[in-house]
């Protein structure tokens, strides 16, 4: 039996939704809907990745959605974004269209990035989002290069970048956590700690299993949230988001999440036991989110309708995509640059 990284159920946190208050209806329901078309976009590169369709490592975010949502809720649209080469679902909460980022993935000429790019490396400084990076934890000091030049041009921007469990123990983490908060740099860290670094479980890896604890060390805000409910996500960001323009420093963020697909297109998920995913499936964000509106009033007949229009919009977004040419061999040359 693989050793399990989920002790309990559900996410225990300190920031609850017991203790936000609660957002507009129509609000969280543009938020289902957002989640849900993440989640169909990433069960579609899923399948066409296993198809043979897509070339390369593909790493899906099925059960993350809480956390690109939320946070691209609270967020100003000009505010700076980095994320892993696991970003497809923060690129689309930011409001990259499906049809170029699926595009992008399979190596089309439509693609954001001319199919150059590919699944781990989603970019559009025009959404503020300034690269996810196949490289673990390389992103973090961007963002905070990127917080730095906001903060002495005095133009309000902040950053907001993420990283998984797995990054927390690259040296340069820990010296951009001392350096953002030394000089209290507008930036917000986020970690989506879904309990698996790769296919080893955080009980093997982390001498403690709350990351948010080794940041306090550096004197900075750092608090634990349910990283599946959209709403805590969305006012915990929204707090520290006005912390940061307001020149009080950088909070770090661990959001408790779980994710419900493997590492990659392909794992074998030989490292997980098939109960303990199916017990999380009951504790994942559009579950959470669902039973939130059906609680306040929302049917289940107009959660259909949302479905059943993204389900159709995401066909049109495959189909696109899959339509689209093949870079012209002369691409190969056009968008290099090299300093002299």
């Amino acid at each position: 039996m693989p050793e399990s990284a989920v002790k309990a159920s559900s996410a225990v946190a300190e920031i609850t939704v017991d203790s936000v208050p609660q957002l507009p209806v129509d609000q969280l329901q543009n938020m289902y809907r957002m989640m849900y078309r993440i989640r169909r976009v990433e069960e579609s590169l899923l399948e066409l990745a296993e198809s043979g369709k897509i070339g390369g490592a593909m790493h899906t975010a099925i059960g993350h959605e809480g956390s690109a949502v939320g946070m691209a809720d609270a967020l100003q649209r000009e505010d700076y974004l980095t994320c892993t080469y696991r970003g497809h679902h923060h690129s689309l909460a930011r409001g990259m269209d499906a049809k170029r980022a699926i595009a992008e993935v399979l190596g089309r000429a439509d693609g954001f990035a001319k199919g150059k790019g590919g699944s781990m490396h989603f970019i559009d400084p025009s959404l503020g989002l300034m690269g996810a990076n196949g490289i673990v934890g390389a992103q973090v000091p961007q963002a905070a290069g990127m917080a730095l030049a906001s903060k002495i041009r005095g133009d309000g921007r902040i950053a907001i970048t993420f990283f998984g469990d797995g990054a927390m123990y690259q040296g340069v983490m820990h010296e951009t956590f001392n350096m953002a908060q030394k000089w209290s740099l507008p930036i917000i860290f986020y970690c989506e700690n879904n309990r698996y670094s790769e296919m080893t479980p955080i009980t093997r890896t982390s001498s403690v299993e709350e990351m948010y604890t080794f940041v306090r060390a550096y004197g900075m805000r750092s608090v634990q949230i349910d990283g599946n409910d959209v709403e805590v996500v969305y006012h915990t960001v929204k707090e520290a988001a006005e912390r940061a323009r307001a020149g009080e420093g950088p909070t770090y963020i661990e959001g408790i999440t779980y994710r419900l697909a493997g590492h990659m297109a392909g794992d074998l998920e030989t490292y997980r036991s098939e109960e303990e995913i199916e017990e999380q499936r009951g504790y994942e964000p559009l579950v959470v989110l669902k039973n939130k509106l059906l609680d306040r009033g929302v049917s289940e007949e107009t959660l259909q309708v949302i479905r059943q229009e993204v389900d159709a919009e995401v066909e049109e977004a495959v189909e696109f995509a899959q339509n689209s040419p093949w870079p012209d061999d002369a691409e190969a040359y056009t968008d290099v640059y090299a300093l002299a």
